[in-house]
C-alpha cells in the first residue's frame, strides 16, 4: 500500500474513531445467504438508517472494517464501491469515505428559471401558506404506503424570488415520522425544508423519484401564482426516500411554463 493510502486510511480512522456504531456488525444483516460485500454494505446502510452516521460523517477506514469483521480488503471496498454507486456515500480523495449528503431542496431549479432581477441565481424564498393534520389522498398516500385517507401531515408551500411566484407545492409526510412540525410556527420553516427534517425529525431525504408534467393552471393555481385561469403550468411530482429506501415525502410543485426549463448534462 502507497503512503498515500496509508495516511488517507489514518486520517478517515481518526474522523471517525468516536462516531457511534463504528463496529459493524455483519449479524444484524437478516439474510446469510447474501454475499458477503452485500450483507456488509447492508450493516452500513443499517447503521447511516439509525442515525449513528449523519450526513457529512467519515465511516471508518476500510481496513478497520476488514479487521473488524475479518474480511478481505476487497470485499470491504465493493460493498463501499456499490453504496458509492446508489449515491449513499462519497469518496473524498485523501480524506476517506463519507456519508453523503444530499442537494435535493435545489433541485426544482433544473425546472424553474431561479434568477432575481440582477440575473443571478437566487435562492427561491419559502413561505408555508398553510399546515394541518388531514385524511390523506389516494395518490400520496399509496406513494408513502400509507391506509387511504389515514391521517398525514399536509404542507401548502410558495417559492417566491424577489416577490414573484415561482411554484407552489403541496407536501404530505407520514405523521409518525415528522409530529414536531405539527406544532412549529409557520415562520420557522425557513427557506429549505430537507434540514428542517434532519435536525427537528431525524429523517434524511437520500434521494428522490421526480416525475414531470404539463396541466392548465387552476382556479387555485391562478390565484396564489397570479396567473390566469388556464394558463399552462409544469407541474414536477417528487417522492423522497430515506436512506433505507422508504418514502417519506410527496410533494408535487406547480410553476408558470414560462418561467420552466429543461437543462441536463449528458456525457
Amino acid at each position: 500500500m502507497s503512503q498515500h493510502a496509508v495516511d488517507a486510511d489514518r486520517t478517515q480512522a481518526d474522523a471517525s474513531a468516536d462516531a457511534p456504531g463504528a463496529v459493524l456488525a455483519l449479524s444484524e444483516t437478516s439474510d446469510s445467504r447474501l454475499p458477503l460485500y452485500q450483507r456488509l454494505r447492508d450493516a452500513i446502510v443499517a447503521r447511516i438508517v439509525a442515525g449513528d452516521w449523519g450526513p457529512g460523517t467519515a465511516i471508518p477506514a476500510e481496513s478497520e472494517i476488514a479487521r473488524v469483521n475479518g474480511v478481505a480488503l476487497g470485499t470491504v471496498r465493493k460493498a463501499l464501491d456499490t453504496l458509492v454507486a446508489e449515491g449513499v456515500l462519497d469518496r473524498v480523495q485523501g480524506r476517506g469515505t463519507f456519508v453523503r449528503r444530499p442537494s435535493l431542496d435545489r433541485s426544482l431549479f433544473r425546472f424553474f428559471r431561479a434568477e432575481g432581477a440582477d440575473g443571478a441565481r437566487a435562492m427561491p424564498e419559502g413561505r408555508v401558506l398553510a399546515r394541518k393534520v388531514a385524511p390523506c389522498p389516494a395518490e400520496p398516500a399509496r406513494a408513502l404506503g400509507l391506509a387511504p385517507k389515514s391521517l398525514a401531515l399536509r404542507i401548502d408551500r410558495l417559492r417566491l424570488i424577489d416577490g414573484t411566484p415561482v411554484f407552489a407545492e403541496e407536501i404530505w409526510l407520514p405523521r409518525a415520522r415528522f409530529a414536531p412540525l405539527e406544532d412549529l410556527v409557520l415562520t420557522g420553516f425557513g427557506d429549505l425544508l430537507y434540514p428542517l427534517y434532519e435536525r427537528l425529525c431525524g429523517e434524511v431525504v437520500a434521494s428522490a423519484e421526480e416525475t414531470l408534467t404539463i396541466d392548465l393552471a387552476t382556479e387555485k393555481d391562478a390565484r396564489v401564482l397570479e396567473i390566469p385561469a388556464g394558463a399552462p403550468v409544469v407541474v414536477v411530482d417528487r417522492v423522497a426516500l430515506g436512506f433505507d429506501r422508504h418514502p417519506i415525502e410527496w410533494r408535487r410543485s406547480r410553476g408558470p411554463a414560462d418561467r420552466f426549463r429543461y437543462r441536463i448534462e449528458i456525457r
